[in-house]
């Protein structure tokens, strides 16, 4: 069986510059997860949009092989997407004019990331606790570029720092076309649970489209936080990797208020096998049998004696037989359900 196809749906409320998206329904960005191949992964199975996954602006400037991968947008589904991050104005301009030049179709700003090697460079959602920077940089990078300009922040730096209104009011005012915002702080990392109420105040505040992010894991889950927060769309991070599927399952459930079938074994094993062939193709095989481990880890969770194969499956250097042993894998699978 092949891929599952995406499912029709009225065109949904989200613009952004010139673009209607499809479905409301977006790939989060995430670092080493959001490659080409898994974006259009996405996309094919129902993602309205999909983001890439960040570039750093100095590493871009300085012409890294990575760098220039992940800038690689060859027969990608429009509009096409990509996320930079940094902390200097200037260069942060310089990066969104270089990946115009490459075709990139939407910038999108990174200060929602977390992470400390991120943060500690000034970048991500450091730079919420400095917002003179952060309309420098808005204004910077919306000046440099004939194309849309998208923006993901936290709802601010920590329980009592919450400015995420005040962000989004500025961003607007900068001319950014669309905000994203992850329901947590950036001091809160990924625990406790996001803040719906506060994407509904930022929602409240501002016309600029908002998308809503943090914590969506299930169709009936993207329905509430749609209706819970008023956003015009919704993003999907973590609970995509292993479950591609899961931007259909979602439109499929707002359109009918029912859920899809679980995707067959056989329908898992084809989509599973057609990524790490195009990963293979996208990085070379070295490369391409690293970043297969962790997709195939996904893909196998929860699946009859998954943890055993991921074992033997994680040692494994060579393209083909990885091939072999996820399809061994699957058949034993089907025989047991036969």
């Amino acid at each position: 069986m092949s891929e599952q196809a995406p499912v029709k749906n009225k065109p949904s409320n989200l613009k952004i510059g010139p673009y209607q998206i499809e479905a409301p329904v977006i790939l989060a960005p995430m670092a080493g997860v959001t490659d080409r191949p898994f974006r259009q992964l996405c996309k094919n199975l129902g993602a309205g949009l999909a983001v890439s996954e960040m570039v750093g602006a100095n590493s871009l400037l300085h012409g890294s092989e990575k760098t220039k991968r992940r800038a690689n947008h060859e027969g990608e589904t429009r509009p096409v997407s990509v996320q930079i991050v940094g902390a200097d104005p200037k260069m942060l301009a310089q990066a969104a004019s270089y990946n115009e030049a490459q075709g990139a179709e939407i910038i999108d700003i990174n200060m929602g990331c977390p992470a400390k090697k991120v943060c500690n460079t000034l970048s991500g959602s450091a730079l919420l606790k400095d917002e003179p920077l952060v309309s420098k940089i808005l204004n910077e990078v919306v000046k440099a570029v004939n194309i849309p300009v998208t923006l993901k922040i936290r709802t601010g730096w920590d329980t009592h720092h919450r400015n995420g209104v005040a962000i989004a009011k500025m961003a607007q005012d900068c001319g950014i076309q669309a905000l994203a915002i992850h329901g947590r702080t950036r001091a809160c990392m990924f625990n406790g649970q996001a803040e719906y109420e506060t994407i509904a105040a930022i929602k409240q505040a501002v016309s600029i489209p908002i998308i809503a992010n943090g914590d969506i894991t299930t169709p009936e889950k993207a329905k509430y936080v749609l209706e819970k927060t008023g956003a015009d769309a919704i993003m999907i991070g973590r609970a995509a990797q292993g479950r591609p599927w899961i931007f259909n399952e979602i439109m499929h459930y707002l359109k009918t208020n029912e859920y899809l079938p679980e995707p067959h074994v056989a329908v898992i094993r084809d989509i599973m096998i057609n990524h790490m062939k195009n990963l293979y193709a996208f990085y070379g095989e070295d490369r391409g049998v690293l970043v297969a481990r962790k997709h195939v880890s996904w893909y196998s969770k929860g699946q009859r004696h998954g943890g055993a194969f991921r074992h033997a499956f994680n040692k494994i250097t060579n393209a083909q037989e990885q091939l072999d042993s996820a399809n061994e894998f699957f058949a034993n699978i089907m025989e047991t359900l036969q």
